[in-house]
Formats: structure tokens, sequence, C-alpha cells
């Protein structure tokens, strides 16, 4: 019965986990962690210093997001298994903690995404922001100051 209160839930986290998944296209990641490593593997990659720290962090990069990836989807695919155990439990504390898992899902899941929206060619680099308040006075001048700290 609890699993079905939250069965809504679950299945909309599961539809944003495969929708982050298909654009970060896990096969992918996976033939770029192969190539990587072997690029890694070879003895004379440290003769340019330069090149084989692109490559290592490169590799770490994708080993990370391989590796959080999969982390989630063992995570997805417990909670209808944590749900089914915690209503079968006499106690509330075990439906306390799958709604906790939950909602850390939710969190994780809302974080990859817009992680994810933010995964373009230069979104790892730097940005130049600039606050101002143009016409406004004091109050003005002191709301940018506020936000560009």
């Amino acid at each position: 019965m609890v699993a079905r209160e939250y069965g809504l839930e679950i299945d909309a986290i599961e539809a944003t986990l495969v929708s982050i998944e298909k654009v970060l296209d896990l096969p992918k990641l996976r033939a770029q962690s192969v190539v990587l490593e072997e690029e890694a593997g070879i003895p004379n990659l440290w003769d340019d210093t330069e090149k084989a720290q692109k490559v290592t962090s490169r590799l770490s990069r994708v080993q990370a997001e391989i590796n959080k990836l999969t982390g989630l989807r063992r995570r997805v695919e417990d909670l209808p298994i944590l749900f089914e155990l915690a209503a079968s439990e006499p106690d509330g504390s075990a439906i306390a903690d799958a709604e906790r898992e939950l909602d850390a899902m939710k969190r994780s899941i809302s974080e990859l995404e817009v992680q994810t929206l933010l995964n373009g060619e230069y979104d790892d680099r730097d940005a130049l922001i600039t606050i101002r308040s143009e016409a406004g006075g004091v109050e003005a001048a002191d709301w940018a100051e506020m936000i560009m700290r």
C-alpha cells in the first residue's frame, strides 16, 4: 500500500533519470573510459606532462560521471523495494527512512538534471558576470552589492 502512494514520485524520478542517461549517453561514456584508460596506460605518456594531465583529468571526470549515474540507477531501482519493506514494518521509522531516501533521490536527480542542462562545450569554464544597479538610487545599489556577494 505504501509503495502505491509513492509510486508516482518514484516513476517521475525514474523518467528523469532515463532522460539524463540518454543525454549523457552512458554507453559512449563507458567507451570513452576504455579509450582513456588505454591512453593512460601508455608507458611514454608522461613524457608530455600537459597531455598526460589532460588524459588523466578527462579519465577522472568520465569515471566520476559513470559512477554517479550507475549509483543513482541502483538507488532508484531500490526505492520500490525500500517502500515495500517499510510497509511491512510495524513502526513508522522505516517509512520515515524510505521517505528520506526518496527526498534525497529527488534532490540528487534534480541537481544532476541541472548539471546535464549545463553540459556544453564551454560550460566547465569560468564566467564573467556584471551586476549593475542602473537607475534606482541607494537601495538599488545596495541590492546589486548584496547579489554580487
